[in-house]
């Protein structure tokens, strides 16, 4: 883990530096507290200097929200084709998400936050980074996230197909987007051939694979490449005392052996991802799409399915054309038997300010139903 080092009344300190998002440490440190203006600290912020937080904690959020507004001020260019405003918009994310991850605070060697008027985070903290191991310097937004995700696993979200809620844990992309869930929940399941056996591919919390035990396939088979979604899956398989139906297993892809039913629903855009948690979302160069493809005829048993579950917001971007995927699909050996389509219901549909709002709004998710060619 790298160090990131500050001067304290002219002794020097350090630290060891987290970031989510791989940002390396920042050259340039100085103390701020609540006595250093918005203006200020923005401008320092867009030079590259970092600033340690040292007021009260309430101070710190007022300034990361005050900075916020000014890199609010300039909103994105719109870009003359859709896929050039995608990757205007996202230059501007990115700009904004460095600039306010300049605002730092410091985690005791406990994941004590030692600012006045500063919630108890240790909770939070061991739950997304595991067992402390010394003095630690965070981003205050990477901090807020590791706060809210807490909240959320507590909490969980409700998933009406279940009649049950999932509890999302911290880099796990959380089931809020409910048509994935209910594609799967409806569609008619392939014939059994003996005793039926789904594989779940890139679990994430578990929900779909919860899904297919509840609609009666006797054993499920979940992965993921992610040991934070692996633990994630096991604890909502625990809770819905789903145990005895399904396995959680990986690191990995895909599982030993073939299956009946072979679900996944990929991140669906092609592009880089800039945190742990928008790798749900996000998938350089379709790598993860491919290699489902690639390995889903020899994964499937003899009249088995597999189901893609995929919105087409990448092709209404022009990220990724018709086409091209079904192209993929052909290559791979398969063929496209049936799909069902659903219309978003997530609130971003309805906000016409989104740079990217017109292809929200047309945005449809499927489940293809593939077989062997």
């Amino acid at each position: 883990m790298s160090t990131i080092r500050w001067t304290e009344t002219n002794t020097p300190r350090s630290a060891r530096w987290r970031s989510e998002s791989a940002t390396p440490p920042p050259r340039r440190v100085v103390r701020a507290d609540d006595r250093m203006k918005a203006d200020t600290a923005y401008r320092l912020a867009c030079e590259g200097t970092a600033l340690l937080w040292q007021g009260d904690f309430p101070g710190a959020r007022h300034l990361l929200a005050a900075m916020g507004r000014r890199v609010d001020r300039r909103p994105p260019r719109r870009g003359g084709s859709p896929a050039e405003s995608f990757h205007l918009h996202r230059r501007a994310r990115g700009h904004r998400a460095r600039v306010l991850g300049r605002l730092l605070v410091l985690l005791e060697d406990d994941y004590r936050l030692n600012l006045r008027r500063a919630p108890d985070v240790r909770q939070a903290c061991a739950e997304a980074y595991g067992p402390p191991s010394g003095p630690t310097v965070v981003s205050l937004t990477e901090l807020l996230g590791v706060i809210g995700a807490h909240q959320w696993r507590a909490k969980g979200v409700e998933v009406p197909a279940l009649g049950a809620r999932i509890h999302p844990h911290y880099g796990v992309f959380s089931p809020v987007r409910g048509e994935y869930v209910d594609l799967v929940a409806h569609a008619p399941l392939p014939a059994p051939t003996g005793r039926r056996t789904a594989f779940d591919l890139g679990t994430g919390t578990g929900v779909l694979a919860a899904v297919l035990a509840r609609r009666g396939i006797g054993h499920v088979v979940a992965t993921d490449i992610s040991p934070r979604a692996l633990d994630c899956a096991r604890d909502n398989v625990r809770r819905l005392r789903l145990t005895g139906q399904i396995d959680v297993v990986g690191p990995g892809l895909f599982p030993d052996g073939r299956a009946g039913l072979v679900v996944c629903n990929p991140p669906w855009i092609p592009a880089r991802p800039t945190s742990t948690l928008e790798r749900g979302v996000y998938d350089p160069g379709g790598g993860m799409l491919r290699d489902v493809l690639a390995g889903l005829g020899a994964h499937l048993e003899p009249g088995g399915e597999g189901w893609l579950i995929l919105s087409d917001l990448a092709e209404r971007l022009g990220l990724r054309t018709r086409g091209e995927l079904l192209a993929a699909v052909e290559a791979a050996g398969l063929r496209v038997v049936g799909r069902t389509d659903i219309r978003p219901r997530h609130p971003r549909v309805r906000d016409t300010a989104d740079p990217l709002h017109a292809a929200r709004a047309a945005e449809v998710t499927s489940l293809w139903r593939l077989a062997g060619a």
